[in-house]
């Protein structure tokens, strides 16, 4: 592996579209109702404790003076009755919005989990999937959080900002535009923070999202590591990503930090200059120590609403290169979709016809050019050749995996790319040469592709491809419970779970890529009679490494060069004395 693999990052966008946040807008609407309650309990909680203040200068100014207990008193139980309906009323949108946020996670988290779900094979093979699970997982949270609380508070630091303007007016004019006189310094300092901020977290994102995906490919890949003794290597690969993850982190960091000490600074500045113009005006006898306290204390509370939306604006700042990536992903267009006509496929026979079928991966690259050819329901047809020449590629088109190039591809006389996804697939039984095997019960496993199958069928099915034996010798039978990617299981063990697995959901068309590779050759013997079973009645496309078991195929074609070079049965074709003769027999001497 490359040191500087994961060094490469995402490229950073231009500044930042405010369509995201319209398009966002979607997960919103869903849950307007409680957020719209949210803002209300909020701005009547805000507007509660703003009463305070004059309270406290009518107890200043009135009570205290004039020695009047009654109004003193009854001034304190007001007090601690807003302070009530405030903390109530804050603590009722809190309930509400935690419900609203984790409702947003699950949405965003549906979306994005669906549309991976029907991503062609490509973008996985493009993408590290540590990659794509911090989107899924990490970003989503972040963002869950700024669509909800992050807008919700906004609007209420706002109406709070609104009514301290409006009660410090009421109280003194003079005094309330000293407080005032801070803001245009504020905008200044805001607008010159922004972009370093959001370049910043975006370089975090990167980074982190480099260092994701190179840890999930060594805990994968922890056995080769251990096998080429690459442990000291690896490390240091994580250490100088880590080291990355660390540097950036602290940059963002540092322009986080200058927004709280940039605002309390003009923030104590303010609250000076409101003591120095109070005492003057004080002086002339103009003013009285409870407005200059009120006007303090209104001060101190509209420098906290905007210290609020500060912090506030960071978390955008910090969540939007997410919300940025969630979007990315969720735009990855879906390659291979159904039409907007396609019609059910009925159950099908197995006839399929490749007609001028021309495809390339990348283009200008073809990988088959003008191929055509016939298979007759339930016969059985073995494709070799080189490596790459497009084997692997001729099934993969007929579940299509891929659109063509050119041509079409018919099964039972239905052009395949008019028909729906799911009626062809769950027509065709697919076995790779990497067997995959999900975390669950062997049980779950084989019942993969066939949810109301009962015991009896998946014994059967396992029974008839040699996998029963081993099964009941596990310590709980069929319920044995197997890690991530059959970690318990010997690579032959998962194929023949996965044979089973294929057989159980009855295909019409059956596809084996290299399917009996890892199976020893005393398993592959005694699986060969279940192999016939599977195969007897379907129509059946092999593709083998060891050409032994393929000799009773109906059909055998030599794929090269884009095309189909030789087909035949394999007498035929030894007759011929051509490229597929001279495969087999370089086989046959290399086991002698």
């Amino acid at each position: 592996m490359a040191r500087n693999t994961y060094k490469e990052d995402e490229l950073l966008e231009e500044p930042f579209d405010f369509r995201h946040l319209l398009r966002a807008s979607v997960y919103i609407k869903k849950h307007s109702g409680q957020m719209i309650l949210a803002l209300v309990l909020s701005a009547l909680g805000g507007a509660a404790a703003l009463v305070s203040p004059m309270l406290v200068e009518r107890a200043l100014d009135d009570a205290i003076p004039s020695k009047d207990v009654r109004l003193l008193v009854l001034l304190v139980v007001e007090l601690v009755l807003f302070y009530a309906v405030s903390v109530i009323f804050t603590t009722i949108r809190s309930r509400i919005m935690v419900n609203v946020s984790q409702n947003i996670i699950y949405d965003i988290r549906t979306d994005i989990f669906e549309h991976l779900q029907r991503l062609p094979f490509q973008y996985y093979d493009d993408r590290p999937h540590g990659k794509i699970l911090i989107r899924v997982v990490n970003y989503v949270n972040s963002v869950s959080d700024m669509l909800s609380n992050g807008l919700i508070n906004i609007v209420l630091e706002i109406l709070n900002l609104i009514f301290i303007v409006i009660f410090m007016f009421i109280v003194d004019v003079k005094l309330s535009l000293v407080v005032m006189a801070g803001v245009p310094i504020l905008m200044v300092f805001m607008f010159w923070i922004k972009n370093k901020q959001r370049k910043a977290w975006q370089q975090v994102s990167n980074k982190n999202s480099n260092l994701n995906a190179y840890l999930q490919e060594n805990i994968v890949g922890a056995r080769i590591t251990q096998i080429f003794a690459r442990e000291d290597e690896n490390a240091e690969i994580f250490e100088g990503l880590s080291a990355l993850c660390r540097r950036t982190w602290m940059r963002a960091v540092s322009y986080s930090t200058l927004v709280w000490p940039g605002i309390d600074t003009i923030s104590v500045c303010v609250r000076a200059a409101i003591f120095i113009t109070g005492i003057v005006i004080f002086g002339q006898g103009n003013t009285s120590l409870g407005i200059i306290v009120a006007i303090s204390s209104y001060a101190s509370r509209f420098w906290q609403p905007i210290m609020n939306l500060g912090n506030i604006f960071n978390n955008f700042i910090n969540n939007i290169a997410y919300l940025e990536r969630i979007f990315e992903t969720i735009d990855e267009p879906v390659e291979v979709t159904d039409a907007p006509d396609a019609y059910e496929i009925p159950p099908i026979t197995g006839k399929v016809d490749f007609e001028n079928v021309t495809f390339s991966y990348e283009k200008g690259k073809e990988i088959l050019h003008n191929v055509s050819f016939s298979v007759n329901p339930g016969e059985s047809i073995a494709l070799v050749g080189p490596t790459g020449a497009g084997k692997s590629t001729i099934v993969s088109l007929i579940s299509r995996f891929y659109n063509l190039d050119s041509g079409r591809i018919l099964i039972d006389g239905h052009d395949i790319s008019r028909v729906t996804l799911k009626s062809l697939r769950s027509q065709m039984g697919i076995m790779l040469q990497d067997s995959f095997i999900f975390s669950g019960t062997i049980e779950d496993n084989i019942r993969y592709g066939k949810l109301n199958a009962t015991e009896e069928e998946i014994i059967k099915a396992s029974t008839t491809v040699c996998a029963d034996e081993f099964i009941n010798g596990m310590s709980d039978g069929y319920k044995t419970e197997v890690k991530e990617r059959g970690s318990l299981l010997s690579q032959g063990q998962k194929q023949l779970i996965s044979f089973a697995r294929t057989l159980l959901s009855d295909p019409a068309i059956l596809v084996l890529d290299e399917a009996t590779s890892s199976i020893d050759v005393q398993t592959e013997r005694a699986l060969q009679k279940g192999l016939n079973n599977m195969l007897q009645g379907r129509t059946s496309f092999v593709i083998a490494h060891r050409l032994s078991t393929i000799i009773g195929c109906d059909k055998i074609m030599y794929i090269d060069d884009g095309g189909i070079a030789e087909c035949g049965t394999h007498d035929q074709l030894m007759a011929q004395k051509g490229l597929y003769y001279k495969l087999y027999t370089a086989q046959i001497e290399d086991i002698n």
